[in-house]
Parts: structure tokens; C-alpha cells; sequence
């Protein structure tokens, strides 16, 4: 098969990127696979090109490049295709809508694969005839705002397929968009087996993963290392990552660690890349989050040997941990419950190492190998069908099309509308 992948920025760093490149490289070992990047803003991707795989860009924003000082008229006319509720919308131009519509009408593949919403909304209105329609999402419904959830639900439905990273995502989907004919399937996420060998569990650090910010709830693991801290002082705490441009985040996990007086104790370590080598440093993996929309931390840190603590919340934890066994899940928000599951583990060495041997035995399933494997039979089927397909599948398309049609009009004249009222406003 010849398999198409569209990016936001393959040349940053994100998860998205990683388990993209994980499945890529994979199928790339048996099929012909390309990633196409809609930006590009440096020579090489940061986290390494996957082996095989063909990449290119449709705006070059280096500074060799002639989209660089972004003189083409277009560049500065927001974007039509790429929907408002996207929270990359700004970053897209009438320039963006060409370039995609270019390669999504010239596509010569059996199936194209788009990695977030506004990019989806694209392969489903602007892709030519013939190449399966697969949408990743990699985050999840229920986190997009209803503006985006509503244009989903007009235009998905051009879709052949869906793909979630959760089970409990994909029954949101199949339950509250109404698409029939499209395809739901729950794919976890990929991470490779570790460069290092894992965890033997005798350290004496709990560790955690993930950008400083207010989701991960980081605070509530500090507070309740003190509790830890209390009972075990041989104890630390190591926490990666990095917060946004203001660091404000950073700032109050600092001031809560001093006014804690943990300062011995809970070390913020920035980024650290690749993050195995300090996983197998820890014996215990802790995760605080108010939502996940997979837990890619989580099986990052059982594929290196540690038994993971983490909230019990939505969506990705439960569908990742057996609780009790490779791992410990605890209600979202419970500052004590934290406490009180990192403190078993660590005062019961025997638990602690079963249970760590327990999480990378299980975490065995989501190697890129066998979630390849997964895709790859997704996507053999429905290149079937499509060979097969006739007029039905181009009469739902054309009744998809006439919808999203009525919906961007109404759309367009509610904005009109507006944006009337609102000058008048300003003249009265």
C-alpha cells in the first residue's frame, strides 16, 4: 500500500509527532509510506527522521525558503477550510488551504491519514476521489470546544474511517456524532522498547513526566510527597518537563516546594531527552492528571520496568493500568489517595518489584510492531471496500457534501450577521 501521513509539524517535538513517526516507520518496513508536513521550520525533525519513510513540506518557513517573510498575499487571509474551532487555526492561512488542497487533489496513494482535526476536516472535504479517509484523533472528543465538535459532525461523515487512542473515546464518538458508513476503531498509541535496560527497582526515586501544566496537577504530587516524605525521608522526587513561555506554572511548583520545605526532596529536572535513561533511575512512576486523553508517560514509564500510581481520570489510565497489579489507580483529586499508593509500594520492596515486572510484561502491548500490526489491517480492509464500492458510498458522499455545504452558509451568515451588529453597536 502506499500510505500518506499529514502533519501539523513533523520538525517539532510532541507526541503526536513521536507515535506518528513509531507507526510510520514500521509500515514503512512493508509498505510505501510518506509524511507530508504542512510546516516546516528547520532542517532536521528534532526528534529524528523515521528509518524509511519519504517527508516533505508544503510551507517551508526557513529562512532560505520564499514562504519564509511571508509575503504572498495569502499568507495574511485567515484560513477558510482549516476550522476556527482548531486551536491551531491562527497559524493557518488562505495559503495553508491551497497548499493542503494542492496535495490532497494530486494525492497518489491508497490511503491518507490525518493526525489532528483541522487537517481531518481537510482530507474529508478537499481529497480526490480513490484514497481511503482516516482520521487520528489524539486527543479527544469531549476536549474540543462545541464549535469544533459541531463542524465535526458535518464533516466527518466523508470520512472512511476514525481512529481514537482510547476505547472510551471511540463509543463517544460512535454514540454522540452520527456517522453511518464511517468506521470508529480504538488504536492505543505506540512506544518502542527502551534503548536501556529497565528499572531493577531498588532506587529510591518516584518519577514523573510531562509539560508543567495546571492538567497534569502537579501540585497535588507535591503535596502529597510530604505525606511520603513524612513516613520514608530517604525518598525523592524527580519531575521532567517544561512549562509554557511564561513559566508561571514552573514558578508555583517551585514557591509549593519551599513552602513545603521539600526542597531536599522534589526536584523539578526540566527536560531531559531521551527521558528512558532517567525512567530506569526511578522505582515507582507517578501520574496526577485531571484528564489524559491516552497516557503516553504512563507506558513509557511500565516499558521501563515501573509500576505506575496515577488518577484514576479520563481517558487513558484505566484502558492502560490494571489496577493492583501493574500498577495502582486512585480517585482524581484525592491528595491522600496519592500519598497513601505511592507509600505501599515504596514501604513493600517485594510488591514494589512485582508489580514493576508486571507493568513491562503488560506493557509489551503497545510496541509499535503490534499496533502497526493493527492499523495495517484497518487499513487493508478498507482499501478492499473501497476497491468494491460503488454508487451508495458516492451518494452518502455527495449527501455529506450538500450538508457541510449548508452548514458553512449558515455558518457564514451568522458571522455576517455579527459582525454587522456589532458595528452597528460601535456607530450607536
Amino acid at each position: 500500500m502506499r500510505i500518506s501521513f499529514l502533519l501539523h509539524n513533523a520538525y517539532g517535538i510532541g507526541g503526536t509527532i513521536r507515535t506518528t513517526f513509531n507507526l510510520a516507520q514500521v509500515l514503512a518496513e512493508r509498505h510505501d509510506v510518506e509524511i507530508v508536513s504542512v510546516f516546516r521550520h528547520r532542517e532536521k525533525p528534532m526528534m529524528g527522521a523515521p528509518a524509511g519513510v519519504t517527508m516533505r513540506e508544503l510551507v517551508d518557513l526557513r529562512r532560505s525558503s520564499p514562504d519564509f517573510a511571508g509575503d504572498h498575499p495569502d499568507h495574511r487571509r485567515p484560513a477558510k477550510v482549516f476550522p476556527r474551532g482548531d486551536g491551531r487555526h491562527k497559524q493557518y492561512s488562505r495559503l495553508t488551504d491551497t497548499r493542503i488542497a494542492e496535495h490532497l487533489r494530486s494525492l497518489d496513494a491508497d490511503v491518507v491519514v490525518g493526525t489532528r482535526p483541522g487537517l481531518n476536516v481537510h482530507i474529508a472535504r478537499q481529497t480526490r476521489r480513490g484514497p481511503v479517509r482516516v482520521a487520528q484523533e489524539h486527543l479527544t472528543l469531549d476536549g474540543h470546544g462545541y464549535r469544533l465538535r459541531r463542524e465535526l459532525g458535518y464533516r466527518y461523515g466523508l470520512l472512511d474511517a476514525i481512529t481514537t487512542v482510547t476505547e472510551a473515546d471511540a463509543r463517544a464518538y460512535r454514540t454522540r456524532l452520527k456517522l453511518p458508513g464511517v468506521r470508529i476503531e480504538s488504536v492505543p498509541n505506540s512506544v518502542p522498547r527502551p534503548s536501556v535496560p529497565p528499572s531493577d527497582g531498588s532506587g529510591t526515586f518516584v518519577v514523573a513526566a510531562g509539560r508543567l501544566t495546571g492538567v497534569k496537577r502537579y501540585d497535588l504530587l507535591v503535596k502529597a510527597f510530604s505525606k511520603v516524605v513524612a513516613a520514608r525521608p530517604d525518598w525523592r522526587l524527580r519531575i521532567y518537563g517544561s512549562g509554557d513561555a511564561t513559566g508561571n506554572e514552573r514558578d508555583a511548583l517551585t514557591a509549593l516546594v519551599e513552602e513545603r520545605q521539600l526542597k531536599d526532596h522534589v526536584f523539578l529536572m526540566g527536560n531531559a531527552h531521551p527521558l528512558e535513561p532517567e525512567w530506569v533511575k526511578g522505582s515507582i512512576a507517578a501520574v496526577t492528571s485531571s484528564k489524559e486523553s491516552f497516557g503516553m508517560t504512563i507506558v513509557e514509564a511500565m516499558r521501563c520496568g515501573l509500576p505506575v500510581v496515577s488518577t484514576d481520570c479520563p481517558h487513558g489510565p484505566r484502558e492502560i493500568i490494571e489496577d493492583g497489579v501493574d500498577g495502582r489507580l486512585v480517585p482524581t483529586g484525592d491528595v491522600d489517595a496519592i500519598a497513601d499508593a505511592l507509600l505501599e509500594l515504596i514501604c513493600d520492596d517485594e510488591l514494589r518489584l512485582r508489580s514493576g515486572a508486571a507493568a513491562l510484561a503488560a506493557s509489551e502491548r503497545f510496541d509499535p510492531v503490534r499496533i502497526a500490526a493493527r492499523h495495517e489491517a484497518l487499513f487493508t480492509e478498507l482499501v478492499e471496500q473501497a476497491r468494491t464500492r460503488g454508487s451508495r458510498t458516492a451518494l452518502r458522499d455527495a449527501a455529506y457534501r450538500l450538508r457541510g455545504t449548508v452548514y458553512g452558509s449558515v455558518y457564514a451568515l451568522r458571522y455576517l450577521a455579527a459582525a454587522v451588529l456589532r458595528r452597528a453597536g460601535r456607530k450607536g
